[in-house]
């Protein structure tokens, strides 16, 4: 097992939930429609479960790779015909990111809240409401061989490793080649991640509010400076949180679509101008070849166990 530095701490040795339910509601980034959410505590081996409640009738959907769905800017689920549910990543991450294994998300409306574009409104509720572990042993997938994606200049990369952890870069004009690495754990994620925005060029942002008004798909309808870096020059429209505040988004980002897996990964990822599409593409690669992972459990010594 890859050594672990004092910056990560060991992988939890058992599956977490919500100590107690939490509620919100807001507007949704891409259709601009208010929507209520809560978020409750689940059974052990539960996962992260969207439930959309639809004309009176309860929709179950699982936050896995098959139901994934490709939908402009954003991450987006649907069981079937069933009814989607978008725009799921930030709570995604910020759960995942938070070592919270089971959860029943129930959302009154198709889009999940962006709040500040960032995921820091997320990890306050769940900091809030709390994590209890519970009497399950985590799982993991633990990376045994290298496994890569490349399209164009996108490029990502996942290493044997002991925890998860994250390398991204993105270059920007004006802002240059931004980096930022580090373990992915509840208080690195809470405190260099989540703050980071949505973003975007506005130039480009004007566009697509237009072309999202005029066409049957949502597209940053409900877009604001409220709720998004507005990117303009070398910085953003009311400055940015920190300098490399884009890289840092787009590992949000990751965080979580590489939720999706079902399991937490044990794994060093090099991404390259990661984005939605080049996530979702990179967890099919990882998934689909059953000789790049096992599935682990962690004893109380911190070593990896196989399972199943």
């Amino acid at each position: 097992m890859t050594a672990i530095g004092p910056s990560a701490p060991p992988p939890a040795t058992r599956e977490a939930t919500l100590r107690e339910a939490f509620g919100c509601e807001g507007a949704g980034l891409h259709t601009g429609r208010h929507a209520r959410v809560r978020v409750s505590p689940a059974a052990p081996g539960h996962g992260l479960v969207f439930r959309r409640l639809l004309k009176g009738q309860a929709h179950d959907v699982p936050a896995l790779w098959p139901n994934q769905r490709t939908r402009p800017l954003c991450t987006a689920l649907q069981v079937g015909e069933g009814p989607l549910v978008r725009t799921v990543e930030h709570l995604l991450a910020a759960l995942s990111g938070g070592s919270i294994d089971n959860a029943l998300i129930e959302i009154e409306g198709e889009e999940l809240p962006i709040f500040d574009g960032s995921a820091a409104p997320w990890c306050a509720l769940i900091a809030r409401a709390g994590r209890i572990e519970q009497d399950r042993p985590r799982r993991y997938l633990r990376v045994v061989k290298r496994v890569e994606y490349r399209n164009g200049r996108h490029k990502q990369s996942i290493d044997p490793a002991g925890t998860f952890t994250v390398k991204g870069s993105v270059t920007l004009k004006g802002l240059g080649q931004l980096r930022w690495s580090g373990p992915i754990d509840p208080e690195t994620f809470a405190r260099e991640l989540a703050p980071s925005r949505s973003f975007g060029r506005l130039k480009w942002a004007l566009a697509a509010k237009l072309f999202g008004r005029f066409s049957r798909e949502p597209v940053l309808r409900g877009a604001s400076l409220s709720n998004t870096a507005a990117l303009w020059g070398a910085t953003a429209v009311g400055g940015l949180r920190m300098p490399d505040e884009p890289v840092r988004h787009r590992v949000l980002d990751l965080v979580g679509d590489y939720a999706l897996a079902g399991r937490p990964l044990l794994g060093r990822v090099t991404a390259v101008m990661p984005g939605h599409e080049h996530n979702h593409a990179m967890v099919a690669i990882l998934l689909a070849d059953r000789t790049a992972w096992q599935e682990v459990e962690i004893d109380e010594g911190g070593e990896p166990r196989p399972v199943g």
